[in-house]
């Protein structure tokens, strides 16, 4: 279910990037409704921080650090005021001592990871025992919630390897395989639920048609969307400016209407776009 302030908020935040702001509306809201630990904790792939700003906005304040492979984003990171401490390096070689978090926390970030057991194992190292973690990431049902493309010769595999391709998305375990990649690597799960819906999902898919998708296929499809964002200038101008409200109020309501009003409960793995993980160090 999309929070109607969470989603105001996001397009506010990322106004060359509605279909982004639709999707992290939900995703936290699922994380504020589990709820973000206390102490001291690591975002790993922590971007600009300013997703994690509105988070703490909501939430409290936390003692955090932020690491991220992409230096020009921890560059505005470490300017976002929210980090005790930021560090441009792989998830797999984050310079912080072990048994140093209480918890880790991946917003939308491990699917991008082509080797992605060795971060597992250096979120293990690095929380307490009894830590805990917070990861979301998209599900195994994620190719089976989109619509497709709207050309009626294309075809469907097609399409969803194009999109994994633009997105940089490198799997979909399930919870059954999320269960075993983290015993393999020192962690135990605890949970694995279930949110953004069909409609969210396809919401989702329209606005990134007409955004970062178009551009995608303009720059040829050879470019990563945040290379282009960042060649357009979208990228510093976001980081700069955002939404008018009264643009934001109406954006919000018409997404909205497009979506029918649902409470907010977690859903089936087979009926969830993306998947909140949930466990603990042992």
């Amino acid at each position: 279910m999309i929070d109607r302030s969470l989603l105001h908020d996001m397009l506010r935040m990322y106004p060359a990037q509605p279909a982004t702001a639709v999707w992290r509306a939900v995703e936290i809201g699922a994380l504020l409704r589990l709820g973000i630990p206390h102490g001291r904790g690591l975002d790993l792939g922590c971007g600009d921080g300013k997703l994690t700003a509105l988070i703490l906005g909501r939430c409290g304040p936390r003692d955090l650090v932020g690491i991220d492979p992409d230096p020009l984003e921890t560059q505005a990171a470490a300017l976002s005021g929210i980090y005790s401490a930021v560090h441009a390096c792989p998830g797999e070689r984050i310079p912080e001592p072990d048994a140093s978090f209480d918890f880790v926390i991946s917003n939308s970030v491990l699917e991008h990871i082509p080797d992605l057991e060795p971060v597992l194992a250096e979120a293990a190292r690095l929380l307490r025992l009894g830590g805990q973690f917070l990861f979301t990431v998209p599900g195994p049902a994620f190719h089976k919630l989109l619509r497709g493309s709207l050309l009626p010769w294309a075809q469907r595999t097609q399409y969803l390897a194009d999109l994994d391709r633009r997105l940089a998305h490198w799997r979909y375990p399930s919870t059954g395989e999320w269960d075993g990649l983290c015993s393999r690597n020192g962690l135990r799960m605890q949970s694995c639920l279930g949110y953004l819906d069909r409609d969210e999902t396809r919401a989702w898919e329209t606005w990134s048609r007409f955004t970062g998708g178009l551009l995608y296929a303009v720059w040829g499809k050879r470019k990563p969307p945040i290379r282009i964002q960042r060649e357009l200038g979208l990228r510093q101008l976001q980081n700069r400016s955002s939404m008018p409200g009264f643009v934001a109020d109406g954006l919000t309501g018409f997404i909205m209407g497009q979506l029918p009003g649902k409470s907010a409960a977690w859903l089936d793995e087979s009926k969830s776009g993306c998947l909140l993980v949930h466990g603990i160090r042992p």
